[in-house]
């Protein structure tokens, strides 16, 4: 009594929180709106668009009025967003639009200054007739190689040819008109000679004189002949002279269309830049006078059919219904609940179902205490002298677990239970209380899945703990915390991890204990329900005791027993069994608990 009202001063009362009238505006809006929300309900009708709006209140007004307001809210707030959407878009299509008519300017100076450079104006008629004009020179050069062919293949037989007569007999001379003009005069020469020589000798005048002729005649081919030949040399000199001409013609001409083709293939570039930019910019300038002309006018995804008329009556409660139907489904739910409790109840009521049913020793049991309803046992309750029983039955819990591991320097015990609520944290807590009346004792909270350590001692939401210890985040000091009226260590579960049987699976768990284990001599560990996860199991092979909590009169038997077969398949032996939360009254009437208060000193 001493110490705690020593320790009374240095926990003053809490100061009142002095709002601002900001705060309390706030405040005030955020009940509205969490009433507004748990109140409404809207809700689609089948096989339609069509949705219905309900608000419950005890105003038929106010209940007409809010469900039309939230309709209306509702195509305003669609109104809006359009509106801001509209508003983006015009700013960025304006923004858009200047780019792109710089660009289009910058194309369209490209183009005339290529125009000025070239000094061209029809690019398309220039190329065609420098086309044109290279086919002609090319069909002319092609006709002259031929017939420089057809020239060289006769100047080169008649160039072969050594007498008169070799000439004579070529096809190319015999077939010259001049020559066979001659040739038929010779031929008739010829013939008016051998005429003669029948009837005059040598010496005879028309004989000399037809003579004459014919030798005149033989010497007129032969020059005919000559002529002919020294025509064919002029002519095949004219013909090669031509194609050597028209060759430099050609490739003139060829340079002068490709060097007009490249400046065309430049005329096309610029000129399709031009057109791509005239196209961005008309698109992006038609668009944008689209969206300024329908930007003041945009239709809502919703309207109203019908509006919400205040409801004539009330459509709940019925009351004289529901207190009829309560009260029968009371008095039948309690005689059906009596019946069934009595008759199905697997839990566990007495050291002789601990004993016979679980086939475990008791460690102790702890009395139920009276608290609030919804509330748990307040965290010093242990300290508390009007409840010196529950105290003393902690102690008692405490000898027990003492006399289970005497040869041991250290002592590990990890607390758990078969399912939530069973009470196992509230028990290592006070088991930390009261050990930590002899000795260093650190508490680690080790349901990294439901902790509930940190805050029965009020610590704060993100208080480093077990997980963050594991995952190397924080260090020891920064996750240990210490309850200063008990001078107990806490080790609180820490950040939520998402895969907490990993972390204490680790083998960074593993030498945190060695650690722990040699700084403090007593170690509880609060350990998650074992038909939940698997967690308790991994903890076990780090705990020297295992202590199993069990809610009297509540907990199915087969659980139980399921929860310390998976300790035994593991190779761990359950210590014992604490029996909580059981009901003195209760066991006084019935006998159930008979000389196992006595020896505790418990009354009721």
């Amino acid at each position: 009594k001493k110490l705690v009202k020593t320790a009374i001063p240095l926990f003053p009362d809490p100061q009142e929180v002095v709002l601002t009238d900001t705060e309390k505006q706030q405040n005030r809006l955020d009940f509205a709106i969490a009433k507004l929300q748990a109140n409404i309900d809207i809700k689609p009708v089948f096989h339609t668009h069509v949705v219905e709006i309900e608000f419950v209140s005890e105003d038929p007004l106010l209940a007409a009025t809010i469900s039309d307001t939230v309709a209306n809210v509702y195509i305003e707030n669609y109104l809006e967003a359009k509106l801001e959407m509209t508003a983006k878009a015009t700013t960025w299509l304006n923004t858009s639009l200047a780019g792109l008519k710089n660009n289009l300017i910058k194309s369209e100076q490209a183009l005339n200054a290529f125009y000025e450079k070239e000094k061209l104006v029809n690019i398309d008629g220039v190329i065609g007739l420098a086309s044109e004009e290279l086919q002609r020179y090319t069909a002319l050069f092609v006709d002259a190689q031929n017939n420089l062919a057809r020239v060289r293949s006769i100047f080169e037989q008649v160039n072969g040819q050594e007498s008169k007569q070799d000439l004579a007999s070529l096809q190319e001379v015999q077939n010259h008109p001049t020559v066979q003009n001659v040739k038929k005069q010779q031929l008739n020469a010829q013939s008016r000679v051998s005429e003669l020589a029948k009837v005059y000798g040598p010496r005879h005048p028309k004989m000399i004189a037809a003579n004459a002729e014919l030798e005149s005649i033989d010497d007129s081919l032969a020059r005919q002949v000559r002529a002919l030949v020294d025509g064919i040399y002029q002519e095949y000199q004219a013909a090669e002279s031509k194609v050597n001409s028209l060759k430099v013609e050609v490739e003139s001409a060829k340079q002068n269309y490709r060097k007009l083709s490249n400046l065309e293939n430049q005329h096309l570039a610029l000129q399709r830049e031009v057109e791509i930019n005239n196209q961005l910019y008309s698109s992006f300038f038609t668009r944008l006078k689209e969206t300024n002309e329908i930007g003041g006018f945009e239709r809502a995804n919703a309207r109203i059919l019908d509006a919400a008329k205040p409801a004539l009556v009330p459509f709940k409660p019925r009351k004289a219904m529901l207190i009829l139907l309560a009260f029968v489904a009371s008095l039948l739910l309690a005689i059906s609940a009596a019946i069934i409790k009595d008759t199905l109840n697997r839990g566990i009521r007495s050291v002789e179902d601990v004993e016979r049913k679980l086939n475990q020793r008791m460690l102790g049991l702890l009395p139920l205490e009276k608290v609030k309803r919804k509330s748990s046992l307040p965290v010093r309750h242990f300290f508390a002298d009007e409840h010196h029983v529950f105290s003393e039955a902690i102690r008692t819990l405490r000898t027990s677990l003492q006399f289970t591991n005497l040869e041991k320097s250290s002592q590990t015990m990890l607390v758990t239970s078969s399912v939530p609520k069973e009470g196992k944290s509230t028990v290592a807590i006070n088991l930390g209380f009261a050990f930590s009346q002899l000795a260093m004792v650190l508490l680690i909270d080790a349901d990294m899945r439901r902790p509930s350590i940190g805050k029965q001692f009020n610590l704060a939401g993100f208080q480093p703990g077990l997980s963050n210890l594991i995952a190397k985040t924080h260090e020891l000091s920064e996750c240990l915390c210490i309850d200063e009226e008990s001078g107990l260590h806490i080790l609180p579960a820490g950040t939520i991890p998402p895969n907490p049987q990993e972390l204490l699976s680790s083998e960074r768990f593993t030498r945190i204990m060695s650690v722990l284990k040699q700084k403090y001599q007593y170690i509880i560990i609060d350990s998650a329900p074992t038909q939940a996860v698997s967690d308790a199991m991994v903890l076990a092979k780090t705990a020297d005791s295992i202590v199993y909590v069990v809610k009297a009169n509540d907990t199915d038997e087969g659980l139980i027993n399921n929860g310390i077969s998976r300790f035994l398949m593991n190779g761990k032996r359950v210590d014992g069994v604490v029996l909580n939360q059981v009901d003195i009254h209760r066991a006084d009437k019935y006998g159930e608990f008979a000389g196992y208060y006595d020896r505790y000193d418990y009354q009721s």
